[in-house]
């Protein structure tokens, strides 16, 4: 009876750790696929978010390399060379890119492989245009070396004309100078008419028919020979022209009224000349007398009637 009690109890305990066992089976086995799965999982997230952390950096990387790009592009423009223009092009596409770069969130390898493209494409654009640049200052120095050689050339040469146009010009005024007239003796005489036709000299007015203009041209043996006009001017007590009265104008601005002309033939040597001015009367007083070659004046002289 007991043995029978205990195979009852036995039976019962039996089935419990068995189906205990089973369930402890169940779960181990159970729980392994979803820890596998978990860890699976973080190593995914892990992986991606090493990913995104790696793509950001060369974002980073891209847009420093384009700002440091942009810098030299701007002191590349600021030496104002012939390239300027094309500078500004290139920088304005730098600064296109790293908006597009800016815009762009969590960009693909495949967009970095591109955006590095484009930098190695613009710093080598750079490299190109400082080299142009490089060689364009150094032409232009060049240049400014043969510009101020042949300045000082130049300047040479100037100075040498210069002396030479100055020994010119004072030569041409020293033979202008050697070559010039000169009148002197000037005189001036009242004259009165005898019956018998004959002419003597007066001082009075009532008495004088007309005056007599002498001068004498100095001999010149360089002066040009030949036939030379004076005009003689003869002025009243009221500064009124006697005689003609004519006006001659001499091209330069210069003219001149003129009571008669005296013409003389000048060969070198000195030569007396004269000329009458005839009046139908001669008032009292001081008349004046000058005497142009031209219209340069080159003497006077007075007669005073009573």
């Amino acid at each position: 009876m007991k043995k029978q009690n205990e195979i009852k109890w036995f039976k019962p305990m039996f089935a419990i750790i068995f189906v205990l066992g089973v369930g402890a089976v169940v779960w181990v086995f159970s729980s392994e696929p979803d820890k596998n799965n978990s860890e699976v999982k973080e190593e995914s997230i892990a992986n991606t978010i090493s990913f995104e952390s790696k793509e950001t950096s060369e974002q980073k990387n891209i847009l420093d390399s384009l700002n440091t790009l942009k810098n030299a592009y701007d002191q590349a423009i600021l030496e104002k060379t012939a390239l300027s223009k094309e500078l500004e092009l290139e920088r304005k596409n730098v600064e296109n890119l790293v908006a597009i770069i800016k815009a762009s969130n969590n960009p693909s390898a495949e967009q970095i492989r591109v955006y590095r493209n484009q930098l190695s494409d613009l710093n080598a654009s750079l490299e190109n245009r400082v080299q142009e640049i490089k060689k364009l200052k150094s032409q232009n120095k060049n240049l400014l070396t043969e510009i101020e050689t042949q300045n000082v050339v130049m300047y040479k040469q100037k100075l040498e004309n210069d002396t030479l146009v100055s020994k010119q010009k004072k030569l041409e005024s020293t033979l202008k100078d050697a070559s010039k007239l000169y009148l002197s003796n000037f005189k001036a005489v009242a004259l009165r008419e005898k019956s018998s036709g004959a002419e003597l000299e007066t001082t009075k007015a009532k008495n004088t028919k007309k005056l007599k203009i002498s001068f004498t041209v100095n001999g010149n043996a360089v002066a040009k020979t030949g036939k030379r006009v004076f005009y003689v001017q003869v002025l009243d007590q009221k500064n009124t022209v006697l005689g003609d009265n004519k006006l001659i104008e001499f091209g330069n601005d210069k003219a001149l009224v003129y009571s008669f002309i005296v013409s003389t033939d000048f060969q070198g040597k000195s030569v007396n000349a004269y000329g009458i001015l005839n009046a139908d009367q001669f008032k009292k007083g001081t008349y004046f007398v000058n005497y142009f070659d031209k219209q340069e004046i080159m003497g006077s002289t007075s007669v005073t009637l009573e």
